[in-house]
């Protein structure tokens, strides 16, 4: 486990670190999940084993710090993450990154672009959304006042996103976990969509063919994007089809640009 502190109070984010060749791979997680548990099995198969890779917790889960002053905006958790990488000596990584992970890796090469070569962004948030009480997820999380949540709306979250999610949800801050959803559905500005359409790097977008077309997906197919479908999976893509998961993930880190609209076999 490596470590680096990233705001004034001596916050420290955590990785997981598995030695390699560089450029360094990093991969990040999504609202209260963490690296290690999400990634682990990823990193080190055989399609894409020998580099170095970073399994990066963000600020307020997982294994790093849970601040209570931190604000967990979009824009604060990409400079938190790049106060770590830069720690770490990493330049040029290849980013994997789920759901909200895949937000704050976007909003990371736009802000710290010498950080960032490519961007696979696996079922990724690229717009903001509408808050929904009682259902799952961050549009459920957000639909609370911090208070309310604080004072039981993480019990009613709990019994609602199930055992597997909130056995790493369960390791997120609370206040963290909130301020990540709410800024999360209000996204970024510009958008997190719009942000990653005047990226110059190379991009791909995997998401479970069951989800159906992906809005928006010819207008990032034109900008470049690789948009690709992943049979047999749901949202936690790794988990559910590793094996397909690995192989778009190979293509996507490959020197050659991954073609968009390709299903994994």
């Amino acid at each position: 486990m490596r470590n680096a502190v990233v705001t004034p109070g001596g916050d420290r984010i955590r990785w997981v670190e598995l030695p390699g060749q560089e450029p360094p791979r990093v991969y990040v997680h999504g609202l209260g999940a963490t690296s290690p548990a999400y990634f682990a099995e990823i990193a080190v198969h055989p399609l894409l084993a020998g580099r170095r890779s970073l399994l990066i917790d963000l600020l307020g889960h997982g294994l790093s710090d849970r601040p209570t002053g931190f604000d967990y905006t979009l824009d604060s958790h990409a400079d938190a993450l790049a106060d770590a990488l830069i720690s770490a000596g990493v330049t040029g990584a290849e980013l994997i990154a789920h759901s909200m992970g895949g937000s704050v890796a976007i909003v990371l090469a736009a802000r710290h672009p010498h950080l960032v070569s490519r961007l696979v962004l696996v079922d990724a948030n690229l717009d903001p959304l509408p808050r929904r009480p009682g259902s799952g997820g961050s549009s459920g999380i957000a639909a609370y006042s911090e208070q309310a949540f604080l004072e039981g709306g993480w019990e009613e979250v709990r019994d609602r996103v199930g055992p597997h999610w909130w056995a790493t949800m369960r390791l997120a801050g609370r206040e963290a976990l909130h301020r990540s959803a709410v800024h999360l559905i209000r996204g970024s500005v510009p958008t997190m969509r719009e942000l990653l359409l005047d990226l110059r790097i190379p991009r791909t977008y995997l998401l479970p063919e069951a989800d159906g077309p992906l809005p928006g997906a010819d207008a990032l197919t034109a900008a470049g994007v690789a948009v690709v479908a992943i049979p047999d999976c749901g949202h936690n893509i790794m988990l559910d089809n590793p094996e397909a998961f690995a192989q778009a993930t190979a293509a996507a880190c490959a020197d050659r640009e991954a073609r968009p609209d390709r299903h994994a076999e």
